[in-house]
């Protein structure tokens, strides 16, 4: 071979390597959603199905949203959790509403909310609103208690930890007691604050997002984590109770782009 030769072949071979990273950071991981599922049921009977969407920083309702919507659908989930930056600006609420609208309405929901509603100055009434039409609760520091399946559960939902007012004490005010609690918390440090807060009190699960999973990672190196990851970043910690799981999430905040953190929704039974 050539120099020159040698020189093109490089060169070509630098120019597709730029164009792969670019494919899969613009597109593959932001679109192509990574399904996880879990089974942390305790038992074969009356396990209950949920879903955890976070971080949608909904924009404008793609074809990615519609498929989300779809495979939802298929599942059949009995509960969808939404934990947090959903919207970044009011006006992003109508295109929320569309995607919420291609989703179930029998299937019950519940939201809270994270640092960008309140970042982005974000009409919460309107939110809860739209929520509230598409069969869902938003939760700022509060309880609520269902049957499903023979089996009562408790979904503490706290406010955000960065941009709202978490907290957990009052979230479980009047609490009933129940053989399953679930905490859907935003910031994944908070989890920190309720470990010495809980007291007695069982607590099956913590369902975060926040921290998009780094959203932009080189060979393990996290270049930013946002404030309220503390030492968390994705998926299971089970080190100490309460264990907690950090979605990846849907969208993506400040740089639209994702590397190294594709893009998830979550599936458990339990």
């Amino acid at each position: 071979m050539t120099n020159l030769n040698r020189r093109k072949f490089i060169k070509r071979g630098i120019l597709a390597s730029i164009g792969l990273v670019l494919l899969d950071s613009l597109w593959f991981e932001k679109y192509v959603i990574d399904w996880n599922y879990f089974d942390i049921s305790k038992s074969e009977k009356n396990k209950i199905k949920i879903i955890q969407i976070s971080d949608l920083h909904f924009d404008q309702l793609r074809y990615f949203h519609k498929s989300i919507a779809k495979k939802i659908n298929s599942i059949k989930p009995d509960l969808i959790f939404i934990t947090g930056d959903s919207v970044d600006k009011t006006e992003k609420i109508d295109s929320l509403n569309e995607f919420l609208q291609l989703i179930d309405n029998s299937i019950k929901k519940y939201a809270i909310t994270g640092n960008w509603e309140y970042w982005g100055k974000v009409d919460l009434t309107k939110l809860k609103n739209t929520y509230s039409k598409n069969n869902c609760e938003l939760l700022i520091n509060e309880n609520r208690t269902i049957s499903i399946k023979n089996r009562e559960i408790s979904i503490i939902g706290i406010d955000d930890l960065v941009g709202g007012n978490a907290n957990f004490g009052k979230a479980v005010e009047n609490l009933k007691q129940t053989e399953t609690n679930i905490v859907l918390s935003h910031c994944p440090e908070h989890r920190d604050i309720i470990t010495k807060q809980k007291g007695n009190l069982n607590i099956d699960l913590v369902l975060s997002g926040h921290t998009h999973g780094g959203q932009i990672t080189f060979l393990g190196i996290i270049p930013f984590k946002p404030q309220g990851s503390g030492k968390y970043l994705k998926g299971w910690y089970k080190d100490s109770e309460p264990k907690m799981y950090i979605s990846k999430g849907i969208g993506t905040s400040i740089l639209p782009i994702r590397f190294g953190a594709r893009a998830e929704m979550v599936e458990m039974e339990i």
